[in-house]
């Protein structure tokens, strides 16, 4: 067999080769498509708790934040000029009113007090009046000073009605007659000086009086003392600083009771009135605190529509500080009834608030619209019914999957 003759076979062989391996290769394209493949599994359902919506009765409230402030602020000076003795508080010290709390040096306001009462008793002496006393009433007429003054203008008047005798007599000179007169002029006109002098002597007596009450009032303001139950936000003297009068000493605040100022927004003002409940919460502070509306501004404001408020907030234990962030609630109406679900119930997403339930062993989706959140509740203005049953905690839960409710 030649080159040529061994060529042709060898590609006759490749090709019948060729077809068996297609041939082959068809056979297996028309058999049974099951034939071989492992059998699918049925999905198998999740296993879930579920809660009925509750039906609770809560009071309406405006919610709103503010600032709570000191109900008074006192800076505390000092009333009489002097060197500052002694200081019996300092920043955050807790104090009751008429309680000292600072004192000028009082030696100089001791010594006017005496010369005030010596100047007294020495105008009570000049009267006529005992040098110690309270009473400084006393009849002009009783004074030495007008009795001898009037003793002269009796005896000028005797001497004068005697001398007219004489005149009419034709017993004596026409001159010892005008001496009469004049005498009996000069008399009457020393009785008016004694009982002016008297009545000047008297008011100078009230004086003195007046002298030695101030110089004991400020003999008294020598010691500063709190005008209110409150505390100290600030000092502002040291011992042995001399201060003029007027110079401030330290800054009282009243904490009990603070006053809250809330900005409420106009579309809630309408509801909100004189004495309703206020609950509070600050920031640092767990507890909740309770006041009630005491003020409410008679004008809305135009830059931010709102409507100020303030409300009394009693702060017996002093926990609230005057200046603390504080969120609000107004009670404007009380026993609204409200559908509620456990918050961990809620699935949110993108702003999308839902719950799911079961029905007919898949899950469910039900969109709804989330109110005021009551401790481990949540309420449900819109979407969902008083009883209807979401599933808890649902997870990666999503619709449509197969689910068995578990007790």
């Amino acid at each position: 067999m030649n080159f040529f003759d061994r060529w042709a076979a060898l590609r006759w062989l490749q090709v019948l080769l060729g077809c068996g391996v297609a041939g082959f290769a068809l056979a297996g394209c028309g058999s049974d498509p099951s034939a071989g493949a492992l059998p699918e599994s049925p999905v198998e359902a999740r296993r879930v708790r579920v809660a009925a919506a509750t039906e609770d009765q809560v009071a309406r409230t405006v919610s709103a934040t503010g600032t709570l402030a000191a109900e008074d602020r006192v800076v505390l000076g000092a009333k009489v000029v002097g060197r500052l003795s002694e200081i019996s508080v300092d920043l955050g010290s807790r104090v009751r009113k008429e309680e000292p709390i600072a004192r000028i040096d009082p030696n100089d306001y001791r010594l006017r007090v005496d010369q005030a009462a010596a100047a007294l008793q020495q105008a009570r002496v000049r009267l006529g009046l005992p040098a110690e006393g309270t009473s400084d009433w006393i009849d002009p007429e009783q004074t030495s000073l007008v009795r001898q003054a009037a003793a002269m203008l009796k005896d000028a008047r005797l001497t004068h009605d005697r001398m007219v005798e004489l005149w009419d007599r034709k017993f004596i000179a026409r001159a010892e007659l005008d001496t009469a007169v004049s005498q009996l002029a000069v008399a009457e006109g020393r009785y008016q000086d004694a009982l002016e002098e008297v009545r000047n002597r008297q008011a100078i007596l009230v004086q003195r009086r007046s002298e030695l009450e101030i110089a004991k009032q400020q003999l008294a303001d020598t010691v500063i003392v709190s005008p209110m139950d409150g505390a100290v936000s600030e000092r502002q003297a040291s011992v042995g600083q001399y201060l003029a009068a007027g110079a401030p000493v330290v800054t009282l605040v009243r904490i009990d009771p603070l006053r809250l100022r809330l900005a409420v927004p106009e579309r809630e003002a309408g509801a909100v009135a004189i004495d309703q409940p206020v609950e509070l919460t600050v920031e640092g502070d767990p507890g909740k605190h309770e006041g009630r509306v005491a003020r409410i501004s008679p004008a809305i404001a135009v830059s931010n529509r709102t409507l100020m408020i303030e409300a009394e907030v009693p702060n017996p234990r002093g926990l609230l500080r005057p200046g603390s962030f504080a969120k609000a609630d107004i009670v404007v109406k009380g026993g609204e009834k409200i559908v509620t679900v456990p918050a961990d119930s809620i699935v949110s997403f993108a702003g999308i608030e839902k719950v799911l339930m079961v029905v007919q062993g898949k899950v469910v989706e039900k969109r709804v619209r989330t109110g005021r959140r009551l401790g481990d509740q949540v309420e449900i203005t819109e979407g969902l019914s008083l009883g209807s049953r979401v599933i808890l905690k649902p997870g990666n839960l999503v619709g449509g999957q197969p689910v068995t409710v578990v007790h």
